[in-house]
């Protein structure tokens, strides 16, 4: 019972965290400081990722008829927008994609710690402030996800890649880059959360591939906490999305910058008396 509302807690974090723009990966590492599952190292780097699964889902069924192409009540116009949607989503998709694979084990072995968090959350808190007030009274030249053109895309799928540093938030950088190349907030958003489909089954599939080939198994326990916390992730996910897309209408992500920021100071201040009291 202990290891379930564990478990329903993680879920929580990652449905809360993985669409704002504060870093899920870094807020379960920090709970993972706190909050110890009696899980496998090995099974815990794999459940860190794979737990997005939950949130994906979200996604999908919230979006379900715009991402659709194959949606009966579309025109033949709206069909050919939605395959050019995906189109884009693949491109921005690429960038990432490549480093992550290149990356992936070097990245897992020498930045997933809580000094990286800290560090990123307070680098990512600033950028969020600097560019809300280089944006302020700017005309935005993109208001609708539809108007994001190719190159756009690309370049949004760039700044993704910054996201491979634990503790930077993928929908944070997206959405920062999106916003930095003259997206509004809630175009910047919601593609965004289309973005993540496909980067966050990619990144699950090749956690869940590694830790098969690797030979590990999982306990019992182990299978009921990833469940658990890809059920909560999801549930969660359908609230936090739909709260997101209204606060970003009337609202800059200046708040979620000075998160960020203090945030971070706080666990570089704990570890540091943490470090000298041992």
């Amino acid at each position: 019972m202990l290891e379930f509302l564990k478990a329903v807690l993680f879920g929580i974090v990652e449905g809360v965290t993985e669409w704002l723009p504060v870093s899920s990966t870094g807020h379960l590492i920090l709970l993972d400081e706190f909050v110890k599952l009696n899980i496998s190292e090995q099974f815990r780097e794999m459940f860190q990722v794979v737990i997005q699964l939950g949130a994906i889902l979200a996604v999908i069924v919230l979006f379900f008829h715009k991402l659709n192409p194959f949606a009966p009540k579309k025109t033949p116009v709206q069909k050919k927008d939605t395959w050019q949607l995906w189109a884009k989503v693949v491109v921005a998709v690429l960038p990432s994609a490549v480093l992550g694979l290149l990356l992936d084990d070097w990245l897992d072995a020498h930045l997933y710690n809580h000094v990286v968090v800290a560090i990123t959350l307070i680098l990512y808190g600033v950028a969020f402030l600097f560019v809300e007030r280089r944006n302020a009274g700017r005309k935005l030249s993109i208001r609708r996800v539809g108007e994001i053109d190719y190159r756009t895309a690309l370049l949004i799928g760039a700044f993704q890649c910054l996201s491979l540093i634990p503790g930077t938030s993928r929908s944070g950088a997206t959405i920062l880059g999106g916003i930095f190349l003259g997206v509004s907030r809630s175009a910047a958003a919601e593609f965004s959360f289309f973005l993540a489909i496909p980067t966050m089954l990619g990144a699950s599939a090749l956690k869940l591939v590694k830790f098969l080939l690797d030979g590990a198994g999982a306990t019992g326990t182990e299978v009921m906490v990833l469940l658990t916390g890809c059920v909560v992730s999801f549930v969660v996910s359908l609230a936090v999305i739909k709260g997101l897309m209204e606060y970003v209408r009337k609202h800059s992500f200046s708040l979620f910058g000075l998160y960020r920021i203090a945030l971070g100071l706080l666990v570089l201040i704990y570890f540091v008396v943490f470090q000298v009291i041992l």
